[in-house]
């Protein structure tokens, strides 16, 4: 007796020399009609996979648990510190980035090589076209990432833009520098893969000439939205920043109640009266 054997009558499951017979018509083997199996196998088979069903659900669900509180702890947490608006980027007015672009854009020459005038011309306009795109696009996307989401602010800073600018003007504004620079991606995209397939030189310059003017055109007429952001990066640069550990006194009134009187009386403070017209 083997140490198979052995083992699988200690199981008390039949050996494999029991249940299999070699056939002498065909070279395989065959089951011996009415040998059963003893159930003890198939029973420890369905316990082992049910085990290895719960574990691995457990597992996966106590991960998805952990990443589903480290999230809602991430979006629940408020910034402890305030002077997120003295670190906004200077905004370029819409002029200044169109001009500038189009300035660098025009001292894109073709790939060097290049002796068919035809290829040479629409490799030109396609290259050109494409840097005129990019430096539209790389500031636009350069503020929106920069003007940080009014939900993650401090409620301090979250309150003064919704005083001083209006409620929803903020986020309006940064949507439609968004909406521009894609604009701006897709319309140079389109003109440099026509100019690309131009048939001949007069053609590769028709389609240069079209596309700078098509984004010339786009810019000039949703530009205004940068103006806006540069307007609203002033106001917000000019903010107030407190310090939070230090305590601070805030007067809230109708005009021409005593507040800036009391403040001189009470302190050496020298307040701005702003003069109220009916």
């Amino acid at each position: 007796m083997n140490g198979t054997s052995g083992l699988l009558r200690l199981w008390q499951i039949p050996s494999t020399s029991l249940l299999c017979r070699r056939s002498k018509f065909f070279n395989g083997l065959y089951l011996v009609p009415g040998t059963v199996i003893d159930p003890t196998l198939c029973f420890c088979n369905h316990i082992q996979t049910t085990a290895y069903g719960v574990v691995n659900r457990s597992y996966v669900m106590s991960i998805q648990a952990n990443q589903q509180n480290s999230i809602e702890d991430k979006s629940s947490a408020l910034p402890e510190t305030v002077g997120a608006f003295q670190k906004l980027p200077m905004v370029m007015p819409s002029v200044d980035i169109l001009y500038s672009a189009m300035r660098k854009a025009r001292r894109v020459s073709s790939t060097k090589g290049i002796a068919n005038i035809a290829k040479r011309e629409r490799n030109r306009g396609a290259k050109q076209l494409d840097a005129l795109m990019k430096e539209l696009a790389v500031p636009l996307r350069t503020y929106k990432e920069s003007f940080p989401n009014k939900k993650h602010l401090h409620p301090y800073e979250k309150s003064l833009i919704e005083l001083t600018l209006g409620d929803g003007n903020y986020e309006e504004v940064l949507g439609k520098i968004d909406a521009l620079r894609k604009k701006v991606v897709s319309v140079g995209k389109e003109h440099a893969s026509l100019c690309a397939k131009s048939l001949s030189k007069r053609e590769a310059e028709e389609r240069l000439g079209e596309g700078i003017k098509k984004l010339e055109e786009i810019f000039h007429h949703q530009g205004k939205a940068v103006d806006e952001l540069l307007n609203i990066a002033k106001t917000l640069r000019a903010m107030p920043v407190v310090d939070l550990e230090t305590p601070t006194l805030c007067l809230v009134g109708a005009p021409n109640v005593g507040k800036s009187s009391l403040v001189r009386i009470l302190s050496t403070g020298k307040p701005e009266v702003y003069i109220w017209t009916d």
